[in-house]
C-alpha cells in the first residue's frame, strides 16, 4: 500500500494542502494591515501628507521653480527637472543636516577619518531632541492623568535657575555636582509644579489657568534675577547669568568635538520611568484612574487631593529637568528668555507622541531632525527655516485628525484612529 496520505470526504491531506496556503493568507494579512487605520499607518501617512504639502510650498515660493513653471508648454523637461531637483535637494539637505550625509559616513568608515563631520548632523539632533523629549514627557504624565500642564515653560526656567545656582556657587568634583544639579533642576520644577497642583486640589483653580500664568511669573524672575546678584554676571549690565562651573556640565559622550552628551541618557531613563511609573507603579495606576473618572477613584479610596498634587510636582518636576539639561548640556549660563520655545514646543511632541513614553521619545526626535535639518537646508539651499516649522505644524494637524486622513487616504476602518487622541487625554 502507499503511504501517502488519504484524503477524506474530499479533503487532501495536511502535507501538500495546508503549508503552501500559508504564505498568501500571510501576505494577505499584511496587505490588509497595510490600509487600516492604525496607529503607524496614521502617523506615516500623516508624515508624509506633511512632506507632501511642504514639497508644494517649496514650488511655489522658490523663484527658480516659478519661473520654470512660466515655460511649462514650451520647455516641459526643464519644468519638471528643475521642480525635481528644487524640491530634492531640499529634502536631501533636511535628511543629511540632522541624520548625517551617507557618503561622509561611508568614508569616515572606510579610511577611519572625518568621524566629527560624519557624526556632527546626528549629534546636534540628539542635542536637542533630548530636553525636548524630558518635557514632552512631563506634558504627556499630566495629559495621561487628566491634568492640563500647559506650565511647561515656566517650570523648565525654574529648573535651570535651580541647577544654574548650584552649578556657579559650588565647585565640588565632578561625580558629585552633576547629581547635584540634576537633583537641583527637578526640585526647581518640582517646587513651580507644586503651586498650580495645590492650588487646584484646595481651592479648585484650573491648572491650565495658572499654569499659563505662571509662565509669565518665572519668565520675569528670571529676568529680576540676572540683573541683580548672586545671578547676573560680573561686570556686564545686560541680563546675563553667571557662568557655570565645568565640573557642573554634563559629560560629553563622543568627546569634546561633538556636543551630545549625558542628557540623552537622563532623557531615556526619564521616559523608561515615567513607561513603569504608568504601567507598573501603584502609584500610577492612581493617576490613571484619577484622570479617567475621580467619582470611581474616590470610590476605591484614592486621595484624589493627593494624586493631583503629586501629578503636577512630578511633572514639573520633568519639566525642570529638561531646564537643567540644556543649562548644564550646551548653554552654560542664563539668559533672558531662556529656554527659547522647548517649553511650548513639548507640548505638540506629547500630542504627536499620543502622550505615550516612546511615542514622545520619537515625537522630539523627529521635532529636532526637523529643526537642525531646517537650519541646514537654509544655509544650504537658501529655503527659509520656517518652512522647516510648516512642515511640522502640518504633520502635527494630520495626525491630530486621524478621521481626515483616513478620508484622504480612505483607510479601512477608525477603530484606532478616533481613539488615538481621547485615549491620551484621559486614560
Amino acid at each position: 500500500m502507499s503511504d501517502a496520505p488519504i484524503a477524506l470526504g474530499g479533503v487532501a491531506g495536511p502535507t501538500a494542502a495546508t503549508t503552501p496556503a500559508r504564505a498568501p493568507f500571510r501576505w494577505s494579512r499584511f496587505f490588509h494591515w497595510m490600509v487600516e487605520a492604525n496607529v503607524v499607518m496614521v502617523t506615516a501617512l500623516a508624515i508624509f501628507s506633511g512632506l507632501f504639502v511642504g514639497a508644494i510650498l517649496i514650488i511655489v515660493t522658490q523663484a527658480n521653480v516659478l519661473h520654470a513653471w512660466a515655460g511649462l508648454f514650451s520647455h516641459p523637461g526643464t519644468t519638471v527637472s528643475v521642480t525635481f531637483f528644487t524640491v530634492g535637494d531640499a529634502y536631501r539637505d533636511l535628511f543629511t543636516g540632522s541624520l548625517g550625509d551617507p557618503f561622509v559616513i561611508g568614508h569616515a568608515i572606510h579610511t577611519g577619518q572625518g568621524w566629527t563631520q560624519a557624526l556632527t548632523p546626528i549629534s546636534e539632533t540628539l542635542l536637542y531632541a533630548s530636553p525636548l523629549c524630558i518635557a514632552g514627557l512631563a506634558v504627556g504624565l499630566g495629559f495621561r492623568t487628566g491634568m492640563f500642564n500647559i506650565g511647561g515653560q515656566g517650570q523648565l526656567i525654574a529648573g535651570a535657575m535651580a541647577a544654574s545656582y548650584v552649578g556657579f556657587e559650588i565647585n565640588p568634583p565632578a561625580i558629585i555636582h552633576v547629581p547635584l544639579c540634576i537633583l537641583a533642576g527637578f526640585a526647581g520644577g518640582a517646587v513651580a509644579g507644586f503651586v498650580p497642583g495645590f492650588l487646584k486640589a484646595r481651592t479648585g483653580a484650573h491648572e491650565v489657568i495658572v499654569t499659563i500664568m505662571l509662565n509669565y511669573v518665572f519668565l520675569d524672575l528670571l529676568v529680576l534675577a540676572l540683573t541683580t546678584q548672586p545671578f547676573q554676571q560680573p561686570h556686564q549690565q545686560n541680563a546675563i547669568g553667571r557662568m557655570i562651573f565645568q565640573s557642573a556640565e554634563l559629560p560629553r559622550i563622543f568627546g569634546h568635538n561633538l556636543r551630545v552628551n549625558v542628557g540623552v541618557l537622563v532623557a531615556i531613563a526619564c521616559a523608561l520611568g515615567v513607561s513603569w511609573l504608568l504601567r507598573r507603579g501603584t502609584l500610577g495606576f492612581g493617576f490613571r484612574v484619577v484622570g479617567a473618572n475621580q467619582d470611581a477613584a474616590r470610590v476605591a479610596g484614592i486621595n484624589i487631593r493627593r494624586s493631583t498634587i503629586l501629578v503636577l510636582v512630578i511633572s514639573g518636576g520633568l519639566a525642570g529637568l529638561a531646564g537643567m539639561v540644556s543649562l548644564c548640556g550646551s548653554d552654560y549660563f542664563l539668559s533672558s528668555g531662556y529656554g527659547g520655545t522647548v517649553g511650548f514646543d513639548c507640548i505638540t511632541v506629547a500630542l504627536l507622541g499620543r502622550n505615550r513614553p516612546i511615542g514622545i521619545v520619537l515625537g522630539s526626535l523627529l521635532f529636532a531632525a526637523l529643526n537642525v535639518g531646517g537650519r541646514y537646508m537654509q544655509a544650504s539651499t537658501g529655503i527659509p527655516l520656517d518652512l522647516a516649522s510648516v512642515i511640522q505644524a502640518i504633520i502635527v494637524f494630520f495626525v491630530a485628525t486621524p478621521g481626515l486622513v483616513n478620508e484622504v487616504y480612505r483607510l479601512r476602518g477608525m477603530n484606532v484612529g478616533q481613539g488615538l487622541l481621547t485615549r491620551g487625554w484621559a486614560a
